[in-house]
């Protein structure tokens, strides 16, 4: 016999309409409680009530007069932007960063700390340190902790099940973080908060279905499709980073070889260029570096600018591996706008362009050559941005991806 949804309750009715008031306010720079009333189809005594709660609770102001039509001259609200903060952590290269958000995104306190091991213990260690470090620097109320973490992550139930590059396996991050600082925590994959962050907050039109492609000390994906982020059954949607390119390849640090990790790093690119110098005493890359061992990622940046031919080639190999990886994306999801973000994508134009020859050489034409590739204009903290709309969206129900 099929089972019908039980009618909502009175609390829970009131918990919607609160979120729709909210969201309206939210996505105004200001408003009226007429238009409110009008865009979110409640009556006028309610939207009053509701917008009275918000404003006790200091989420919402009323900043002033807006422009009659004829009748009453409305009063004008607005979301209280700094009446809360929100504590977002993510991983940027070789580092993570830590950031204080108020309620619309602007980061009002940014700190990192260096991360040169991949000890586990270690690492959750420095998110802890973090937190505390920006708990101390905020007299606001919080409003929750947000994880930008690499790897497979249950974003439900906050638990990071496998980030090789942190050794994490099983970890309940999100309830560490809960009962050591007693607010909510909520932890997502930091490439699928990437793409979240580029629906929302990236240049040029909004499209509803997108890819974005993390390039850091690992590869991952995150994915948007009908303006919501896909995570898969498993919650890996998107990890690219450890499928195979190269046949019988490099060992990767998942056990498998010829990752595409293993090639299109910036990690595997300095390993590429190191046994390359070793091999060639005469290489140019010694006018940088004393030995192959001092070579690191801006040694090969200031190379590839000089023109150097090693380097050079090593990069549009890459480039190269990237774009069969790119292919296959095309091939199976068939979106027409895909992001490219992280430091890697300072190699700009040339390595751009061959990433898409190889997409459109190794996919259906008729799909490729609707695909647009480009690289992300956003700042580097996009993990952050996207975690913080997360978190704004779990906590307040404001749905930003709508």
């Amino acid at each position: 016999m099929q089972t019908f949804p039980e009618k909502a309750t009175h609390q829970q009715t009131k918990t919607f309409n609160t979120q729709l008031v909210l969201k309206a306010i939210y996505d105004h720079e200001t408003i009226s409680r007429a238009d409110i009333a009008r865009l979110t189809h409640l009556t006028r005594t309610t939207v009053s009530e509701l917008v009275a709660e918000l404003i006790n609770q200091g989420l919402v102001l009323e900043i002033g007069p807006g422009q009659s039509t004829g009748g009453k001259t409305p009063t004008l609200l607005s979301i209280a932007t700094d009446s809360r903060h929100l504590i977002v952590i993510g991983q940027a290269d070789e580092a993570f960063i830590g950031a204080l958000v108020n309620l619309c995104g602007g980061i009002c306190y940014h700190v990192s700390r260096p991360l040169k091991s991949h000890d586990g213990g270690l690492a959750l260690k420095i998110v802890f340190e973090l937190v505390e470090e920006l708990l101390a620097e905020t007299d606001k109320p919080i409003l929750g902790i947000g994880i930008g973490a690499p790897g497979l992550v249950d974003t439900d139930n906050g638990i990071v099940m496998r980030s090789i590059n942190l050794d994490w396996v099983n970890l309940p991050l999100g309830q560490l973080l809960s009962e050591r600082f007693n607010l909510p925590a909520y932890v997502a994959n930091d490439s699928q908060v990437a793409a979240l962050a580029q629906y929302l907050y990236g240049e040029g039109p909004k499209s509803p279905n997108l890819v974005t492609v993390k390039l850091g000390q690992g590869i991952g994906s995150g994915i948007v499709l009908g303006g919501k982020l896909y995570q898969g059954d498993g919650y890996g949607a998107g990890e690219i980073g450890h499928t195979t390119v190269v046949e019988n390849g490099r060992l990767c640090r998942c056990g498998n070889r010829g990752c595409l990790e293993t090639v299109a790093t910036e990690r595997a690119i300095v390993q590429r260029v190191r046994e390359s110098a070793a091999e060639d005493h005469k290489s140019s890359l010694f006018q940088l570096a004393a030995s192959p061992d001092a070579i690191t990622a801006e040694t090969v940046f200031q190379a590839y600018l000089s023109g150097d031919e090693l380097v050079l080639a090593i990069i549009q190999e890459a480039a190269h591996y990237l774009g069969i990886a790119l292919a296959n994306l095309v091939g199976v999801l068939n979106l027409q706008h895909i992001w490219l973000t992280g430091r890697i994508t300072r190699y700009g134009r040339p390595w751009l362009e061959q990433i898409r020859l190889e997409m459109r050489q190794r996919s259906l034409a008729a799909l490729a050559n609707d695909t647009q590739v480009e690289i992300s204009s956003l700042p580097q903290d996009v993990v952050v941005l996207g975690t913080s709309a997360l978190l704004l969206t779990r906590e307040l129900g404001l749905d930003l991806a709508r």
